[in-house]
């Protein structure tokens, strides 16, 4: 489930995925391997890196689990005035990131006929690192 919120003008942006009934095996799986991607693209992010290596901390490991055909996006977006705005956290993004952006964080594993897995935060790029701002729960929700 995607969803924000808009407060005095600016906008925020976060993604769970839930499970209805008991979550098989390859369900488990897939969720581990995208939450895992997800807590490795965050802790890449620090000001001074390139957009595209926290993009390819993420794309990588999906891609070792073998289900890298199955990303088909940006591991990410800025959030602000817009709810997708500028950087862009993906192999095409050069630029340095810098204390003070804030973006997501969003890898995601999506199979034809089956289903996908999303697990998106909102950070904030501090001076040696980031905070996530958003504080949902990461375990997999089994309703």
């Amino acid at each position: 489930m995607d969803l924000g919120a808009t407060y005095q003008g600016y906008n925020s942006d976060e993604t769970c995925t839930f499970v209805v009934g008991q979550p098989s095996r390859e369900q488990k799986k897939i969720y581990q391997i995208v939450k895992d991607a997800h807590d490795y693209a965050i802790d890449a992010v620090r000001p001074g890196v390139k957009a595209s290596y926290i993009d390819s901390v993420a794309r990588d490991f999906i891609k070792a689990a073998e289900y890298g055909k199955y990303f088909g996006h940006g591991t990410g977006h800025g959030v602000g005035l817009a709810v997708h705005e500028w950087p862009n956290i993906s192999p095409y993004n050069n630029a340095a990131i810098e204390e003070g952006m804030v973006f997501t964080i969003e890898p995601g594993i999506y199979i034809p006929d089956w289903g996908g897995v999303r697990i998106e935060d909102m950070v904030l790029v501090t001076r040696d690192g980031c905070k996530v701002l958003t504080k949902m729960s990461k375990e997999m929700a089994v309703l």
